[in-house]
């Protein structure tokens, strides 16, 4: 070996560097590990949706009657009264009249003129009728009293005079509906829409009637559906008014998740805009789903949560109709629970375990654990507080690993 060493020295030198490299890449080493300590803290386990304040009352103000409306005058956020006037409703114009409804519209008019002459002239024929049964009778009469025509024919000549009566009664009522007919015709003529545009622009007023539409409540204006004047149908909405001081937040969660909550339960908004977060109470879980396409393109069942506020009002008054807000339901809640972070769990033997860094040695242990939230799991067994947890375990790590710490 010695004359190896002094003959060739270099050779040896490097045959003992690659004998300890060897010896070293093969020698356990540690893992770098981060640990976590487990603490009491309190835990709070919530589902978090996204949600938007409501009015809780809304008024649709819709057209009573067929008309045209006026130019609306009020704006989205005015201010309204019970009993104020909001617009009015002014009636339909008349058609305008082609050459061929005119033509007819004139025939009617000739024939309605035709009709009243005929009843016209009935009317005299029934007059003079009546005249004679009532000439006819005076003249039975004084016979009658003589006793020289018999009881019989005096009562035909008073049954006559009645009878005439009534018919020339019959014929001037013929003769009133007549006139009336015309008058329809002629109407027809005379109020079509360029005739009353020409009658407006000599006149400049016209005694139209208008029908009012008042506000039902004190509140503002949501919504405008029509702002500009024009004909509406009966129903068509026309105005949404409401109290912006009496809000309630609606928000859509998933319906596993409904199930887990009950009414009266608390719930927290943040992200509203504010500079604390606000407090509510769960009042209506509405039992009916809707599906809903997510983001991802994953068909959801949905569920309608209402909830009032319980904050004072003077701290959301800012909100107003459909604004957006962070809902945070409290499934459950406990202010000293042993934790630790759900990335130190892992399955094992059907259950949980984690690793616990003891004088630099990982050691598995089988844990019970009870709530999670997204972050953080209660312990009910298992371990103890302070015990240093590795957080985020990889492959490498195994019971009885050497391990140090970041």
């Amino acid at each position: 070996m010695r004359p190896l060493l002094r003959e060739h020295p270099l050779i040896v030198l490097i045959a003992i560097l690659l004998s300890g490299l060897i010896i070293w890449g093969f020698w356990p080493q540690s893992v770098r590990v981060e640990v976590v300590p487990a603490s009491y803290a309190p835990l709070t386990i919530t589902i978090e949706e996204e949600g938007r304040t409501r009015v809780v009352d809304r008024y649709v103000i819709a057209a009573p009657v067929n008309g045209v409306t006026c130019r609306q005058q009020l704006k989205v956020g005015d201010s309204v009264t019970q009993g104020q006037v909001l617009l009015g409703i002014t009636p339909l114009e008349s058609q305008v009249l082609d050459p061929r409804s005119r033509a007819e519209a004139e025939a009617r008019l000739a024939s309605a003129e035709s009709a009243l002459h005929a009843a016209q002239e009935q009317a005299r024929a029934a007059a003079a009728t009546a005249q004679l049964a009532i000439t006819e009778r005076n003249r039975l009469r004084p016979l009658a009293d003589k006793n020289l025509i018999s009881r019989e024919i005096m009562d035909k000549a008073s049954t006559a005079v009645q009878t005439t009566a009534a018919a020339k009664r019959s014929a001037d009522f013929t003769v009133e509906v007549a006139k009336y007919d015309r008058e329809a015709a002629r109407t027809t003529l005379q109020y079509s829409a360029s005739n009353q545009n020409e009658s407006l622009n000599t006149a400049g007023d016209t005694n139209e009637e208008r029908v009012l539409v008042r506000s039902p409540i004190n509140g503002k204006i949501l919504k405008i559906a029509r702002q500009c004047e024009g004909p509406v149908a009966t129903g068509e909405p026309l105005l949404e008014i409401g109290d912006p001081s009496a809000l309630e937040i609606e928000v859509d969660v998933l319906s596993a998740d409904a199930v887990r909550i009950a009414p009266g339960m608390k719930v927290t908004f943040d992200r509203w805009g504010g500079e604390q977060p606000l407090t509510g109470i769960v009042r209506i879980i509405e039992p009916i789903g809707s599906t809903k396409i997510s983001a991802l393109g994953v068909e959801e069942q949905r569920v309608l949560i209402i909830s009032d506020f319980t904050s004072p009002k003077a701290l959301w008054q800012r909100l107003g109709d459909g604004y957006r807000v962070e809902a945070s339901f409290i499934i459950w809640h406990q202010e000293e629970v042993l934790q630790i972070p759900n990335s130190s769990l892992f399955r094992y033997q059907n259950g949980w375990a984690l690793f616990v860094a003891e004088n630099g040695t990982a050691r598995r242990r089988k844990i019970t654990i009870g709530q999670r939230n997204g972050l953080i799991a209660q312990v009910l067994e298992g371990i103890e507080a302070g015990e240093n947890i590795i957080n985020h375990p990889s492959d490498v790590i195994n019971d009885g690993t050497r391990v140090r710490l970041k």
